[in-house]
């Protein structure tokens, strides 16, 4: 049995996931949702949701990371179509990976890399299932796109949102403990 927000494709012979995410915000920050149409082979599956205040970027991060946990099956080949430059180049680029390792900040230590706690999700998430990613210009006439525009406008609307508690308090991901050089003599 499984779920509502799961997406089983493992019975599938081909194994080919295609997702489309999309992320949508009234004001930044404001009221945000996020859309997904998920589709294996014959199998379509749509998801959306939304917080009450939050970030244009926190929903195209979000849209990704709600996808990929509905995805049951490890050996699926998992392709995300995103309008997000800001989701496929971070990801692609290795940007957030680099951010990681230098405890989440970015431009050398200087500053604090933002959303944080939703790229460790992406990062971990993304290595686990192989995730690939690809860029689709937004507002295109993409059928799947617009569909996930769609449902993102339609979940950033509704009045009984919950708040993004990684917006309003950001914490950054614990890091593994750092051992002293010599501690490990």
């Amino acid at each position: 049995m499984t779920d509502k927000h799961s997406f089983p494709c493992s019975a599938l012979a081909d194994k080919q996931i295609s997702i489309y995410t999309d992320g949508a915000c009234s004001g930044n920050p404001g009221p945000g949702g996020y859309g997904i149409v998920m589709i294996c082979g014959q199998h379509r599956k749509e998801l959306s949701g939304g917080f009450a205040n939050t970030t244009n970027n926190r929903m195209e991060l979000f849209s990704v990371i709600c996808a990929l946990r509905a995805v049951k099956s490890t050996e699926a080949a998992i392709t995300v179509y995103s309008d997000s430059r800001y989701v496929v180049d971070m990801y692609n680029h290795g940007h957030a990976q680099r951010w990681k390792r230098h405890g989440w900040t970015r431009n050398k230590g200087k500053n604090p890399a933002l959303n944080a706690d939703l790229w460790d999700e992406l990062l971990t998430l993304g290595a686990r299932l192989s995730a690939r990613f690809v860029w689709v210009r937004g507002h295109a006439e993409h059928k799947e796109n617009e569909r996930c525009d769609q449902l993102a406008v339609e979940a950033r609307m509704k009045s009984d949102l919950p708040e993004d508690q990684g917006y309003t308090t950001p914490k950054t991901p614990d890091q593994p403990e750092q051992l002293p050089l010599f501690a490990m003599l």
